[in-house]
């Protein structure tokens, strides 16, 4: 049966995620050292050890999740686990591990991508002060007015009944405290994030990313990945580069990654990260979809 493997993004970070990774793997250990060769700080000893107030920075968390992410893939194929696999999709910055799973970018270059991203978009919380709610049970068109009234965005359509949106931090507040007023939907929680994610406060993150990306060689992907922004597969270099420079400012639109590859006749996933969010949105939006969750070594299939 025809697989694909899920990248996790930024909020699924833990202490101690790639460890046991790094204690039991040679190529696990090359790969985390490599990574604080070309960063020139110590990942693994953040990944590892945390704390957790640094894990969950910005500039330190996204390159943290493409390297063990990047190295559970590379476990699975080492293993001879990968020769179903047809797609890579991830949320977020793990739409990055993604392109680097499927060849698009080398381990190296990727987190160079990945480490730039995470700094400018560091600095573009620093400099505005935005906020993100998630909001359970509504309707596409109930939170479009919400959004609209409150002139804040929609920032990711995750799976059926989970919609977030993101902007101005007292804009963000006013629009969840006047949902759970009119009481329309079952819940709305504020999340626990350092910015507005995937909305226009994002706006200077993007500019200076599309200049970086620009001078970044970009391959065809050896098999297929699906954008954030579209939904859809995506394979011209060119059009890669665009879409993960718009991805900054726009809408995530996991549920249709999620279908797309489906229609591909793929029903097998592994995803690869910690948390588990993917899986879970996955049951929420299909229980037929198996997807078999990784991030220790001893979750690694034999």
């Amino acid at each position: 049966m025809p697989a694909a493997i899920l990248f996790s993004g930024q909020g699924a970070q833990v202490v101690g995620m790639g460890l046991s990774l790094y204690e039991h793997s040679q190529l696990a250990k090359d790969l985390y050292d490599q990574a604080d060769e070309i960063l020139g700080w110590s990942l693994k000893e953040i990944s590892f050890y945390g704390p957790k107030e640094s894990l969950t920075e910005t500039h330190i968390c996204q390159p943290a999740l493409y390297v063990v992410g990047y190295v559970l893939q590379a476990l699975l194929r080492e293993n001879g686990k990968l020769d179903t696999v047809r797609a890579t999709l991830g949320l977020s910055l793990g739409e990055l591990t993604a392109l680097a799973a499927a060849g698009s970018l080398d381990f190296g270059s990727g987190l160079r991508v990945v480490a730039e991203r995470g700094r400018l978009m560091q600095l573009a919380c620093e400099e505005t002060t935005g906020a993100m709610a998630c909001i359970i049970d509504g309707e596409h068109s109930q939170v479009t007015d919400l959004c609209d009234n409150f002139e804040i965005e929609m920032s990711n359509l995750n799976c059926p009944g989970q919609i977030v949106i993101s902007g101005d931090k007292s804009k963000v507040e006013a629009a969840v405290a006047q949902a759970r007023k009119n009481g329309i939907f079952r819940m709305v929680v504020p999340l626990n994030v350092a910015g507005a994610y995937h909305s226009r406060l994002m706006e200077p993150a993007r500019l200076e990313f599309e200049k970086f990306l620009a001078e970044v060689e970009v391959k065809k992907p050896n098999l297929s990945v699906f954008s954030n922004v579209s939904g859809q597969s995506v394979s011209e270099p060119n059009e890669i580069k665009k879409l993960l420079v718009e991805q900054i400012v726009s809408m995530v639109r996991w549920e249709d990654c999620m279908r797309n590859t489906s229609a591909l006749g793929i029903s097998d996933f592994y995803e690869c990260g910690p948390g588990g969010i993917l899986a879970g949105l996955a049951k929420r939006t299909d229980r037929s979809w198996k997807v078999t969750k990784i991030c220790e070594y001893d979750d690694l299939p034999q």
